[in-house]
């Protein structure tokens, strides 16, 4: 496979038209990542974790959606955007135990807590569905994560 620069720069209505941005009508599955450092201790828990400690949390969002016109389901940066002030803006370097509802705050407990704030965020500016919280997963260490589905979250 051999270096190629194009001759020509595609250009919208030229050479591609507006009609054909659009491949498909799939629901698709749309990923971002992020990091955030906070503290926190357990209760009821004989180890490490009982003291004050620290993490370099992170979390993974999946939302899906069908494409638009454009050949989007969700901008990349609406989804940090919107994951920023609801979720990253109100743990970054704060005392988890302090901050979130009265809890455990373990791993397991928190993706529930962080999938109910996202998934209604979410409503609000996608109605009728349009972008579905599908995963959460949130990785206490780098090899160490707890995750809920949109599937598990439904379960009575």
């Amino acid at each position: 496979m051999g270096f190629h620069i194009p001759k020509k720069v595609q250009m919208l209505g030229e050479d591609i038209q507006s009609t054909q941005l659009k491949y498909h009508n799939k629901r698709v599955l749309i990923s971002k990542e992020f990091t955030f450092d906070s503290a926190h201790h357990l209760h009821c828990y004989e180890g490490k974790c009982k003291n004050l400690h620290g993490h370099t949390y992170r979390l993974q969002v999946v939302v899906s959606g069908r494409t638009d016109e454009r050949g989007l389901a969700i901008d990349f940066s609406d989804l940090k955007r919107i994951t920023k002030l609801h979720i990253i803006d109100r743990l970054d370097h704060r005392y988890l135990n302090e901050v979130l509802p009265l809890m455990n705050t373990t791993a397991e407990n928190m993706v529930v807590w962080i999938y109910e704030q996202l998934h209604a965020a979410l409503e609000t500016e996608y109605p009728n569905a349009e972008i579905r919280l599908e995963e959460i997963r949130l990785w206490e260490t780098p090899t160490s994560y707890a995750a809920i589905t949109r599937s598990m979250m439904e379960e009575e």
